[in-house]
């Protein structure tokens, strides 16, 4: 009897640490996936930043305004 509870507790111990073992890794690619995601945002917003300035610039050229 003794023997099959033990048993019982390792099988339970061992879900348990399967259960957590996914949820981590599940973790882990979710903070990968939205790490790129506000990455991709912010590399989009500097680009359009940085295409607003060139076309002030280009702007100010065409109308012959020297900075």
């Amino acid at each position: 009897m003794y023997h099959a509870l033990l048993l019982s507790a390792a099988c339970a111990h061992a879900a348990r640490q399967r259960a957590m073992k996914s949820a981590s890794d599940n973790a882990d690619e979710l903070i990968r996936r939205y790490t790129r995601l506000a990455n991709n945002a912010r590399q989009a917003e500097i680009t359009q930043e940085i295409s607003e300035i060139v076309g002030g610039a280009n702007a100010l050229a065409d109308a012959g305004v020297q900075a």
